[in-house]
């Protein structure tokens, strides 16, 4: 018996998929996300992914079988906390440093979750790796924000408008463009924090810090 039967169907595929570089990788992920920011869900392909990235397409059915499948790895490999580390030692600037960084990525951020919106309805792993990309860490960063806000005692624990930070935050960059026909760039978000978000809270308003 060969080396390669005694070891297995299983472990043969981990094999093959090894052959893949950390750097190529995220090229294809890069290139899939790219596309389907430009071109909707729908209209990605494998087939242009691999042309975009010169490669085979069974390079790519190789490694993820189905589109889906590429997606979800693609936005799973995204998994990351912006928001992690503003510690201004103040409530009020950390919100409005966590604006100023929010509008940094908005724009790319909203052009995948509007060019995803149709397909997460019928895909819960697609919707489950979205958030998990895009949502949940910096749902935990704010969280942690406002943990600080209040141990410092700048607000009470038991505030209602705290709850609502992270949709007041999210909301406002899915809202934009179809309210206003553009993204929230951070000019704009750090003054949605100074005109609602702060004055919810009861810290009242005044210039960001430069």
């Amino acid at each position: 018996m060969t080396s390669q039967a005694a070891e297995g169907p299983e472990q043969v595929t981990a094999t093959r998929r090894s052959k893949l570089t950390p750097e190529r990788e995220m090229e294809f992920f890069d290139a899939v996300l790219e596309q389907i920011r430009e071109c909707g869900y729908e209209a990605v392909t494998m087939e242009g992914v691999a042309a975009t990235t010169r490669c085979s397409k069974s390079t790519l059915y190789r490694q993820w079988k189905t589109k889906p499948q590429f997606v979800v790895a693609a936005l799973r490999s995204r998994r990351s906390a912006r928001l992690a580390g503003i510690d201004t030692g103040s409530l009020a600037d950390d919100l409005r440093e966590a604006a100023r960084a929010t509008g940094r990525w908005s724009t790319n951020d909203g052009k995948l979750l509007q060019a995803l919106g149709h397909a997460v309805h019928g895909d819960e792993d697609l919707a489950l790796a979205l958030r998990e990309a895009l949502v949940n860490p910096e749902i935990e960063a704010l969280r942690t924000i406002v943990k600080r806000g209040v141990e410092r005692g700048e607000i009470a624990a038991g505030h209602p408008a705290l709850e609502y930070i992270p949709a007041q935050m999210f909301g406002v960059i899915r809202a934009r463009p179809v309210v206003d026909g553009e993204y929230a760039d951070p000019e704009y978000l750090v003054r949605f924090v100074e005109a609602a978000v702060l004055p919810a809270l009861g810290l009242g308003t005044g210039p960001a810090s430069p």
